[in-house]
């Protein structure tokens, strides 16, 4: 949370912000084919000399017809906090088309190209690198990661999910402006809602197991962990918030 007051996002938040548009905004699509693909993911993907070696980690992609990647800088594998910037490629698999949104013009471009590169040998077909140089470009020097999460969302929500099967949709974001200082804001509310409805839950289920003479045993299999197995539909976002604390790896 505190680096989304003025501070290069992690790697968990940007996760966090794509869990939370599957969550609230894919799901109500359900013949949608769009793959939010973690940060973690990009990265192996970068990294790894053969990615088609990474598969059985990876989604199925045999059905996508468009993947969003965040891209970070960091080419140091063993360092736990590598990377300096963030820039977005979004893969329209239909089109086999990458574009690539750099707020510091070309920044990630070379790794932005390479995971486009490495992405067409997992899927066995070309695809063809698009620098986007009309992408709207930062002020502030932390301020990569924010841009990535609201052109993600301008791009789910504005142009793919808003189009219909058959339609030609231009994937520029010339002229866009990015309000850096209030998407910090926005997400951090959002953040803060779902951890007091966490707590709010987590208070509840605690209540409710002393209120009926049972010891609370949040580490045991059959405890307090089990019993919060029944709010399936929350359970993704309480789970997150338990585990920001016990990440260690973050980008920048």
């Amino acid at each position: 949370m505190q680096t989304l007051k003025n501070d290069w996002l992690t790697d968990n938040i940007i996760s966090f912000w794509e869990e939370y548009l599957e969550h609230e905004f894919l799901t109500r699509y359900k013949s949608s084919n769009i793959i939010l693909l973690r940060p973690s993911m990009s990265f192996m993907i970068l990294q790894t000399p053969d990615p088609r070696t990474l598969r059985e980690a990876l989604p199925d992609f045999s059905r996508a017809t468009h993947v969003f990647l965040p891209i970070n800088d960091c080419r140091n594998v063993s360092q736990a906090e590598g990377g300096t910037h963030w820039s977005l490629l979004l893969i329209s698999v239909v089109d086999r088309i990458a574009f690539h949104y750099d707020s510091l013009y070309q920044g990630n471009v070379w790794e932005a190209d390479v995971v486009t590169r490495k992405f067409g040998y997992l899927l066995n077909m070309p695809i063809r690198f698009m620098h986007l140089n009309d992408s709207p470009q930062q002020d502030g020097g932390s301020d990569c990661g924010v841009f990535v999460c609201m052109n993600m969302r301008h791009l789910l929500m504005k142009r793919l999910l808003m189009a219909s099967a058959h339609e030609k949709v231009s994937m520029s974001l010339g002229g866009r402006k990015v309000d850096a200082h209030g998407s910090r804001k926005e997400m951090a509310k959002i953040i803060e809602g779902f951890r007091k409805e966490g707590e709010r839950r987590r208070s509840y289920v605690i209540n409710q197991c002393q209120s009926n003479g049972q010891e609370v045993k949040e580490s045991s299999p059959g405890g307090l962990k089990g019993f919060f197995d029944v709010f399936d539909e929350f359970m993704p976002w309480l789970c997150f918030f338990f585990s920001l604390s016990l990440h260690s790896h973050t980008f920048r």
